[in-house]
């Protein structure tokens, strides 16, 4: 149990860490616009990295995952709304693995 306690203050000070360093070394804004638009899309960047690959491997299928994938990215290419692009998403996948048990 004393492990426990130790692994949970290194976690918590590496934790602040992160996020502290910046904000004591960064003193001014910045003004590079190249390092500014880097890090404005950073939060994007790192969200689909993490979220595609469970978006293709969720079903029990690849081919129902993309197809899902694909229907979700036409919605939203649409500009319809998130829980209109969630349903035919997921009706899209839940139609294909039906399909794909059939045969």
């Amino acid at each position: 149990m004393p492990d426990f306690w130790i692994y949970l203050l290194i976690l918590a000070g590496s934790t602040y860490l992160i996020r502290a360093v910046p904000f004591a070394c960064v003193k001014n804004t910045i003004e590079n616009r190249f390092i500014r638009s880097f890090l404005y899309y950073i939060p994007f960047a790192v969200l689909a990295s993490m979220t595609f690959p469970a978006v293709i491997y969720s079903t029990g299928n690849i081919a129902s995952g993309i197809v899902g994938l694909l229907v979700g990215g036409i919605f939203a290419f649409l500009n319809k709304s998130l829980t209109l692009v969630a349903l035919f998403a997921s009706g899209a996948a839940l139609a294909c693995e039906l399909i794909l048990m059939l045969f």
